[in-house]
């Protein structure tokens, strides 16, 4: 199995994410949207910096029960109630990314919305990821 990060000329530097990410011959994951939820569905953590390591590291913790790892990530949403208040705490979210999630990015969106199924939760995770 290979996965291919594509950033080809012509497109901006991404930072942060891949413009196209390829896998071929694998099992594809569909992981659901993650929250800041601890075990009992509590959300837990202040501020969309702390919610995000929540919500990634919940969605790192269902890839792994799927066999898979972080370096398996190949497309990622990030559903966010303030997306200005998300790109102002940039550098904090790639620091936590690097520590749970490696140096490697997939294709990623991040999206504005008014609010996530919990309301307390300001920032929600869904993605797809390719094992071998």
């Amino acid at each position: 199995m290979t996965i291919d990060r594509i950033n080809p000329p012509g497109l901006p530097r991404p930072s942060g994410f891949s413009h196209a990410v390829v896998a071929r011959d694998a099992t594809v994951v569909f992981l659901a949207g993650q929250t800041a939820a601890d075990q009992d569905g509590v959300i837990v953590g202040t501020g969309v910096v702390a919610q995000f390591e929540r919500a990634l590291a919940n969605l790192l913790t269902a890839l792994r029960a799927a066999e898979g790892a972080a370096a398996h990530l190949t497309s990622l949403t990030i559903y966010a109630t303030d997306l200005a208040d998300y790109r102002a705490h940039g550098r904090e979210l790639g620091e936590v990314w690097r520590r749970l999630a490696g140096r490697e990015y997939p294709a990623m969106a991040a999206v504005g919305v008014a609010s996530l199924w919990d309301a307390r939760a300001v920032v929600e995770i869904s993605g797809f990821a390719v094992i071998p």
